[in-house]
């Protein structure tokens, strides 16, 4: 598996004509090497893959990493870094411009004057989109374990406790069941605070009446799953029933054109044009949705920014919501496998209106 990474790594450095890449950041280095640690770099080209540690994680990396030579860093790293390149003769050397500071750049570039650095333009980001049959699993596996936790909390959920119980019952389930930790902090907002997209669970006391969004995930081996769900405590009202459809509407039309060659902008403009007729176009701002795989948010983009098309074996979300201030709103989010086909939707938790009268 990572011989197979490392290789179509080496592949589009020559197609874009570079000599070699450092990689700095977490994820990547991850992706590429199988490695699962942190604080480590690797500097690859056509013919040496080095992987860069100290002491903390040398045992580790070569017990994990296949195709490379660990080496154990002492002292300065830019100096560590700055010999390997040059003793590898890279005279065009790819590096990760979102994951560098400003100082380390600059550090490097000035022990590094006859060398021309190029932006690698999320080139292993790009990579990364289309998921083997090994990260699939693990993506299946992780949005079976949220499903499982939303029946789960479904049934555990009382009038009166409050969104931070809600939220460590969800993360302890989970755990439980397989996940080592959750793929973002839950989202767990009820009442008025549900028109937060982004809100973080408080001592707020469930109410009867209250809208309730739950949107979280949890990582399984290493890779995210990703859904929401909007229930209802009590007896939804017409409006609350109103707004439910109308995102529901949205989230199904979406998922009946999701397939290989559209763009994330197409989908994002079928669920945006339908909020918007009904009358709520100001309500739904963000995206309709992003990729997912072992970053909760990465390529492609589902978005009016995403311009390029959707491939078989991408996993999508598919988010749409409606949010007014003083009053609450609803999400519902699946997680998606784009296939040669269409699509299969990994999110297996009911989207009928549920309301709790516990």
């Amino acid at each position: 598996m990572n011989n197979t990474r490392l290789n179509i790594l080496r592949d589009r450095l020559k197609e874009k004509d570079m000599d070699g890449a450092l990689v700095l950041s977490d994820t990547n280095r991850n992706y590429i090497t199988g490695f699962t640690g942190n604080e480590s770099y690797i500097l690859v080209t056509q013919k040496e893959a080095l992987f860069i540690t100290d002491s903390r994680f040398t045992e580790q990396a070569k017990d994990q990493t296949v195709g490379f030579d660990v080496l154990d860093y002492k002292g300065n790293l830019v100096e560590f870094l700055s010999q390997n390149i040059i003793s590898a003769s890279i005279k065009k050397l790819g590096f990760e411009e979102n994951f560098v500071t400003y100082g380390f750049y600059e550090e490097l570039r000035s022990k590094l004057d006859n060398i021309e650095f190029v932006k690698l333009n999320n080139m292993i980001e790009q990579i990364r989109q289309i998921k083997d049959e090994e990260e699939i699993k693990n993506i299946e596996k992780a949005a079976s374990i949220a499903d499982d936790a939303f029946s789960h909390i479904v049934k555990y959920i009382k009038i009166g406790m409050t969104e931070k119980e809600i939220g460590l019952e969800l993360e302890h389930f989970m755990k439980l069941n397989g996940a080592s930790g959750l793929s973002f902090p839950s989202i767990i907002v009820s009442g008025k605070r549900a028109s937060l997209p982004h809100g973080t669970a408080t001592e707020k006391k469930i109410e009867y009446g209250d809208f309730l969004t739950l949107d979280f995930g949890c990582i399984y081996n290493g890779y995210c799953s990703d859904m929401t769900r909007t229930i209802f405590i009590g007896k939804a009202s017409d409006r609350q029933k109103e707004i439910y459809n109308i995102v529901l509407e949205a989230n199904e039309k979406v998922l009946e054109q999701i397939r290989p060659n559209i763009t994330g902008q197409e989908l994002d403009k079928i669920a945006r044009n339908l909020i918007e007729e009904r009358g709520y176009g100001e309500c739904f701002g963000h995206g309709l949705g992003h990729g997912v795989g072992m970053d909760i948010h990465e390529l492609p983009t589902i978005s009016r920014k995403g311009k390029e098309s959707i491939a078989a074996n991408m996993v999508i979300t598919d988010e749409p919501g409606i949010y007014i201030p003083n009053f609450g709103g609803v999400r519902i989010e699946d997680l998606i496998l784009v296939t040669s086909s269409g699509h299969r939707v990994l999110s297996k938790s009911d989207k009928n209106i549920i309301e709790i009268n516990n």
